[in-house]
């Protein structure tokens, strides 16, 4: 044992001796125009390191820089600076007085990827002819030939051309290389925009062989959360896992995504993407899902269609919302088809959903939007044409026996209808949210009602009520029920800026029948309506003559008034009047009929007709 301990201190003698003497005689700083140079000729830009370049033995052979700065050419901002970096490096290179890095690591860095910091071509460079190509433009870029990579603690600034800039912080980056370009990378980072947070971290296998050409990568496990102004307070979080393949032609680019499982909260994603840009943008989207629940993802006020309170604090307003940008579907075009197992959204839970959508220079077509909802379907097909300065929207909604209940909870109206609907329309309009909906969209339709119940009135009651008020022999039947039982219920509807015309209105069951014609205004929640109302059965009394009357007789009645607090009009003693009138009159002329020889029963005839 003492032998061992021993050798083993001469070896770390000559050790630590080797690295003394190799640090004394090798300088880091005669590496410093050969660093500058290789980065120069791999990729174009300009490598600046400030202050001396230093040894550190310990845990690694490492050269030690101040802050350090990347510049693209013509560029007049930095792409990368950092405060520091660290190039751990391989010790028997050294002895022959070559530098083989191992590892970078950079921290605090800043990368800015914005217009100020991408190649500027000088101002009196000559001009390609048009369709020439040069193979040294297309194939200098990137080139990432060290084995280890690590960066702490950093932020990234990405800008297109005169967009918002995005600021990533707390990047955290560990990339591995192979001989063959291939890199595990994991990475962590957090993004803050709009009041908004997202952290996320994520591993992946990257293939750089043919990069920039192919760009081919797996990402094997990402993790995220998005905290902030208007969202729930818990946040949307989620994982999956996808592959990608980013090629870049001479005309255009093209990234090809597979997401093999995707969540957000209770909600799932899977499915392909690709998008090319070239000269026209052209998007493919092909998605399937077993649940999307909106309402776990999103807060919305159902009335106003915009977000609502949440225990995060909603984003401050500087003048009105912007108008949405059409940009976009004017300068690409798309193909998009979504298929979902269960759709949650407003409460509504439709199943079966199909989806089918295609855009073509800003003429966006809604070719199948179809679901189920309880025992009933929909179907929505529509148009958005933003070709000229203003935005039009056109819809033809197709349903059949939806509960019409569950429409109106939905959007947050009182349940004033129950029944199975079935619908017919075209409705139209500038802007796609529900206050622009009820106050400036136009559109006819015809409603067909079946099993309908109309909630907070009973006509048949009102009605023998007030007769039996007004006549004797007529007593109140003893149904107390405060509803309107009909089998079915149709109308033609109009809609023009939060006017809603009822017209054609028929109804009946197997005691009632009733048509009718109105006006609800869906914006101040008023309505006006007027019904006549035929009670053919369910009368109870004495007055055997006059039920007989009553069941033929069409009543008058008027309901207007704030949805919440209706206000009735009958008039049911004019109606008997003109009942008893209409009952003398026909006696009348049954008995001068009897007698029309007789001098003067013409005259009494048309005295009763003006009467």
């Amino acid at each position: 044992m003492k032998r061992f301990l021993t050798t083993l201190m001469i070896l770390l003698v000559v050790i630590v001796a080797g690295l003394s003497a190799l640090i004394l005689l090798v300088n880091p700083n005669d590496f410093r125009g050969w660093m500058v140079q290789e980065v120069e000729e791999r990729s174009g830009y300009q490598l600046n390191i400030e202050g001396p370049l230093r040894w550190h033995v310990w845990p690694q052979l490492s050269i030690l820089s101040g802050r350090m700065s990347l510049t693209a050419p013509g560029a007049s901002q930095p792409i990368v600076s950092a405060e520091n970096m660290r190039l751990d490096v391989a010790l028997y290179p050294l002895l022959s007085h070559q530098l083989q890095v191992k590892q970078v690591m950079v921290k605090d860095t800043v990368v800015k990827l914005i217009p100020e910091s991408q190649p500027q071509e000088p101002a009196n460079s000559p001009v390609a002819p048009q369709g020439s190509s040069s193979s040294s433009t297309t194939d200098r870029g990137w080139s990432f030939a060290i084995d280890k990579l690590k960066v702490v603690d950093s932020v990234l600034v990405f800008q297109r051309a005169d967009k918002e800039q995005i600021t990533v912080r707390g990047i955290n980056l560990e990339m591995q290389q192979d001989a063959s370009k291939k890199a595990h990378i994991e990475l962590s980072s957090r993004i803050n925009r709009d009041q908004r947070d997202l952290t996320f971290s994520l591993l992946a296998d990257v293939d750089f062989s043919d990069y920039p050409h192919t760009l081919n990568a797996s990402v094997s496990s990402l993790n995220y959360q998005l905290q902030g102004a208007d969202l729930l307070a818990e946040g949307i979080k989620g994982s999956g896992d996808f592959s990608f393949t980013w090629q870049e032609e001479k005309a255009a680019q093209k990234l090809d995504l597979n997401i093999t499982r995707f969540t957000a909260n209770d909600s799932d994603l899977k499915g392909e993407i690709s998008y090319t840009l070239g000269d026209i943008a052209e998007l493919a989207v092909n998605l399937q899902s077993r649940k999307l629940n909106l309402d776990n993802l999103l807060i919305t006020d159902t009335r106003s269609g915009q977000p609502v309170a949440s225990s995060n604090p909603p984003r401050p307003v500087i003048a009105h919302s912007p108008e949405p940008d059409y940009q976009t579907l004017r300068t690409q075009q798309a193909d998009i088809s979504l298929a979902a197992d269960t759709l949650q959204w407003r409460g509504l839970n439709v199943t079966g959903l199909q989806t089918s959508l295609t855009n073509r220079k800003g003429l966006l077509k809604i070719e199948t939007l179809n679901g189920q909802i309880g025992n009933g379907s929909l179907s929505l097909p529509g148009t958005l044409d933003v070709r000229g300065s203003q935005a039009k929207y056109s819809f033809q909604p197709q349903f059949r026996q939806i509960e019409v209940g569950t429409l109106l909870s939905a959007f947050n109206y009182p349940v004033v209808v129950t029944g199975l609907l079935s619908l017919n329309g075209s409705l139209s309009g500038n802007a796609l949210s529900a206050s622009d909906f009820r106050e400036h969209w136009q559109g006819n339709a015809q409603i067909d009602l079946s099993q309908a119940l109309l909630q907070g009135m009973n006509f048949q009651q009102l009605i023998q009520q007030a007769v039996s008020r007004s006549a004797s022999g007529i007593s109140i039947p003893g149904n107390d029920d405060n509803i309107t039982s009909l089998d079915s219920l149709s109308a033609r509807m109009r809609l023009n800026n939060g006017s809603l015309q009822l017209s054609s209105m028929s109804g009946h069951s197997n005691i009632l029948t009733l048509t009718g014609s109105g006006t609800l205004n869906i914006v101040q929640e008023v309505c006006d309506v007027m019904f006549h109302i035929r009670v053919n059965g369910g009368w109870q009394g004495s007055n055997n003559k006059l039920i007989k009357l009553l069941e033929r007789a069409s009543v008058p009645l008027r309901i207007y008034g704030p949805w919440q607090q209706l206000s009735y009009s009958l008039p049911i003693d004019q109606v008997l009047r003109d009942l008893l009138q209409g009952e003398v009159k026909q006696r009348l002329n049954e008995w001068l009929d009897k007698r029309t020889e007789q001098e003067g029963v013409e005259d009494i005839k048309r005295l009763l007709k003006d009467f």
